[in-house]
Parts: C-alpha cells; structure tokens; sequence
C-alpha cells in the first residue's frame, strides 16, 4: 500500500438505500485513491460499481440516498459542502467520463463549445484564449486536426474521437481525481486501445487518481494497478493486479476470470453444404449535394462481399464500426437493396424478392439486435412479444400450441414459463437477450444474424449467452452469422471469420487460421488490440 499522503480521494463505509423501503444497494463500501494510480471497480451489472462513483460525486437520483458514510478529495468532506459548493468540486477537482459519450454530449453545440463551457465555469479564460486552451487540450487526447475540429458537431465525430472529447472535457480544469465509468464499452477494440492507452498516458503525466468501472477483466488486466470486486453491493475482493489474476481468493472473483473467453481452443470446421450463399454483393449509398440534391458520387458501403455459410455453422464477421458488417446484415434480410451481386438461400437468389415473396424467407432468417432494449416493443408482454413473430408469419399454430410453445421456449433459454407474463422493464440486459433468442427461434429458423448480441453484456453473462447459442446450434441445426468486433469471443464461438475493413472483406478463413496465423495488416492489427489477461 503506498503512502496515506499520496491518497486523493476516499471512500469510507458507505452505505446507499433505496430512499421507500430503505433496502440497502451499498453496503459499506471503502476505498482509495491514489495519484499516479488506476484503481479498477469490477463487477456485472447491478453490483453497485456506478452507484459508487454516482454517491460520491452526489449525484444520485431522487429514489436512493445516502444512509452512512464519508467521501473526501484530499482534506475536503464531499458530505458536508452545500450543494453551491459541490459544483465548484465537480468538473475542478473530481471529473468524469460517461459510458456512452454520444449521449452525454449535446447535439446542438459543436464540441469545442462544450469544452470550453467547463473551463468558462471553472477558470477565468475568456475569447481566444479560451479556444486557444480547447484546442490544446483537443492535442493533448489525440484528436487530429484540433482547430477545424473544434467547429465540429458530436455526430461528425467517430466514437473514438468522441470519447476523446469527453476525455479533454473531464481534464479541462485539470482535477485531481478521474472517475471513468465503463469508458471504452461500445468501442472497437483498435480504438479501446487507444483510450486506454490515453487515459494511462495521462494518469502517469497528470499524476491523476483514476477510478476505473468496468466489466471487462481484459482490460483490467492491462489498465489498472489495482482492483477492488463487488458483488451485491459490497466489495468482497481487493488486491493489486499481478496478484488478482495470479491468485484470486474469492470463488465470485475466479469465475470472472474463468468467464474469459479461452483464446486457445478453436470450432472444427467442417465443410457443409451451403446455406447461405454471398457473391460479390455491392451495396452502394448515394452523396447528394446542392439545391437540387443531386448525386455527386457513392459511398461504398460494402464493396464485393462473397461468403458462404454451412448449415449447423457459426460464420464471424469482424471488424471495425463502419466497416459495412450490419450494412451486409440488412442486405441478407432484404432490407437493404443491393447495388450488385447475388444473395442466395437454400440455393435460390432472394435479393430481388419483393415484399410478398420474401415473407416465407422471413421465418427462415432472423435478426438478433444488439440492444434488447429498443428492439422489443416495451407495451407488450414477453408472451405477447414471442407470439408476435408467430402470427404475423403465418406459423400456423391455435393459442393453445403458441403458448406451449412460448413455456418451452422460455425454459429452453433458462428463463421459466413464469416470465410470459412480464414486460420487458422489468428484466435485465442479459435475461432480455435470452427473450430475443426465444423470440428468434419461434418460427424455427434456418439462419439466424446475431448482430452484436453480447457487446452490451457482463463478461460471465455473455459467456452463458454464448454457451446457449452453441447448445441451441447443436441441438437444432440452426446456423449463425455472428457480426462482431469483439475477437476475444470467436475461438470458441466460430467455425469461419472473415474480417471486414472499408466495405471489403480482406481476410477470410477457419477461426483457427484467422486468429493465429492473420496474413493481411488490418486483421494484425485487430488481434494485436485485443486485451489479454496473460501475465
């Protein structure tokens, strides 16, 4: 344990109750911060990690309070500042970096706008001087050409460089505490790299105290120096990080690790008959420009795909967001028209299928979305929700065969008949995803697009998800093309990968050959970004 004088900030015994019934969601939580350090918060969803960092920066809804406790930043008791005070605190001397930061930013101003709100508040800068000191914080979080991109608005940004914006906004006034909640979650993994990296670079020159949340043991492995578990909103496990992976004490804590993908066992990949069948498909999307709109050129947003998928086989398609991999996902369901280039199913070409002649096609493919959230209509029952794709697909079957279908399928995702009756509030992330898998199998489908079902997931939840798509594969044939750019998952998920860049697949392969012997760059480079948990 360093020196008590190097601590920035500490949490000491709190306690946080639902503020009706008085249950208790922290139950004496207590730890510290440290300059120079990256403490790593870990556990799944529901554990309490956000409602710490939420409790300590007061800012927590009006449905819980704060029954115990002590939170200083240095010699300051957070507790007893009114809440005039507080907001001189935040921002100045603990900052933090939301999860999802296209949401946490305001579409209608332009980022330099933002940045430079949170240094007009807390610093005395004004007119140029105050651009002059955005721009140089842009140059400090790596966002290339900082004077033009000061102008931009938050959509005309990536996800990498919009998180670097939320990075600048949260060291603007250069605080002494860092608070970063699931910072790279919806990131690529090329671009996870680079924050991490960042947020590292600038705990060791800025002497910054981080607290990192997060439910990605990776990245743990690779970021932080210490790390704290909960577990029903206590922490249950501490240690520094060589020692944790090494030597984890608690059973909670060793199935987090166990729940890591195993990157050194791959799917045998037999060659089958194919399903689904890719040739040199196009998928162009017009640039306007001018009064009249016209079209100036096109976006190619996939360029030439050809990929076949066997019947009773995983097919991952990887790669970076904006790579064309959803786009070809909606082209395989007609979604999407196509610019070139065939699609066939069962041996006949569906691309050209008008409304009518795809609805057969409809019950042999279907989708699994990456939020369960917005996909599933929340008015509507479970039960509802399953019978829906039935009915309107002409499955056939009288309300008494539906419903028994619905508690067979419901049990056969490890929910429980019991379940049909509820909506989809009241479930969490990992149990809605089942839902979408029970809904997906309703009409007993050939080919099912997973589209980055378990990017949103907790790391042991998704190892169940995933363990149920492969039971589900072998006990019913069913195939998959499993869109993703997480490659730690595909070994003991794919038979075939092919990795997508720019509207092109430039690699294809056996999971095997792809995730060890790579040829092209990008898939490299890919691989070369994937935190590992090896000592």
């Amino acid at each position: 344990m360093s020196e008590v004088t190097n601590v920035r900030m500490r949490i000491n015994d709190l306690r946080v109750a639902l503020a009706e019934t008085g249950v208790e969601i922290l139950k004496g939580v207590s730890l510290e911060l440290q300059e120079g350090k990256i403490f790593a918060l870990v556990g799944e969803s529901g554990s309490g990690k956000s409602v710490t960092s939420m409790a300590a920066m007061r800012l927590l809804p009006e449905a819980l309070e704060i029954t115990s406790g002590a939170v200083s930043v240095g010699d300051q008791d957070l507790f007893e500042l009114s809440e005039s005070n507080m907001q001189t605190v935040r921002g100045r001397r603990v900052a933090m970096i939301f999860q999802n930061a296209m949401t946490a930013l305001n579409p209608v101003q332009t980022v330099g706008q933002q940045v430079a709100e949170t240094l007009r508040l807390h610093t005395d800068l004004r007119g140029s001087a105050l651009r002059n000191r955005v721009v140089q914080l842009f140059n400090e979080v790596g966002i290339p050409d900082s004077e033009q991109r000061f102008d931009f608005y938050p959509h005309e940004l990536s996800g990498g460089q919009q998180q670097r914006v939320m990075i600048a906004m949260a060291l603007a006034c250069e605080p002494e505490v860092l608070i970063a909640d699931e910072p790279t979650t919806a990131l690529d993994v090329t671009i996870q790299e680079q924050v991490l990296k960042l947020i590292r670079e600038l705990t060791e020159s800025r002497k910054l105290a981080v607290l990192l949340i997060t439910h990605d043991m990776g990245v743990v492995r690779n970021t932080a120096d210490e790390v704290a578990v909960m577990y029903q909103g206590e922490i249950i496990e501490r240690a520094d990080v060589d020692d944790f992976f090494h030597n984890p004490k608690e059973e909670y804590s060793r199935r987090l690790i166990d729940a890591l993908p195993d990157l050194s066992h791959f799917q045998s990949a037999a060659v089958e008959e194919p399903l689904l069948q890719l040739d040199d498909v196009k998928i162009h999307f017009p640039i306007r420009k001018g009064v009249l709109q016209r079209v100036v050129d096109h976006t190619r947003a996939v360029d030439g795909v050809s990929l076949a998928i066997g019947r009773a086989e995983t097919y991952a398609l990887v790669g970076e967001s904006g790579s064309g991999k959803s786009t070809l996902g909606r082209a395989i369901l007609n979604l999407e028209s196509i610019a070139g280039g065939r699609v066939s199913f069962n041996g006949k070409e569906i691309q050209d299928l008008g409304r009518k002649e795809m609805l057969p096609y409809r019950k042999q493919i279907q989708v699994i979305f990456q939020n369960p959230f917005s996909s599933m209509n929340p008015r509507l029952s479970v039960g509802e929700i399953i019978t829906e794709g039935m009915i309107s697909l002409g499955l056939g079957l009288n309300k008494e065969e539906r419903d028994k279908r619905i508690d067979e399928l419901l049990t056969r995702v490890q929910l429980g008949p019991e379940f049909a009756s509820r909506y989809p509030h009241e479930f969490s992330g990992g149990q809605l995803q089942r839902i979408a898998i029970a809904r997906a199998l309703a009409v007993e489908p050939e080919l099912i697009i997973c589209d980055e079902p378990t990017s949103a997931l907790d790391v042991s939840i998704r190892a169940e998800v995933l363990d149920l798509l492969q039971e589900l594969q072998r006990d019913f044939g069913v195939s998959y093309l499993f869109i993703t750019h997480d490659l730690s998952i595909v070994p003991s998920l794919a038979h075939h990968v092919g990795v997508m860049q720019l509207g092109k697949l430039v690699e294809q392969g056996t999971a095997e050959q792809i995730l060890t012997r790579p040829e092209h760059p990008y898939t490299q480079a890919l691989l070369k970004s994937v935190p590992r948990i090896d000592p």
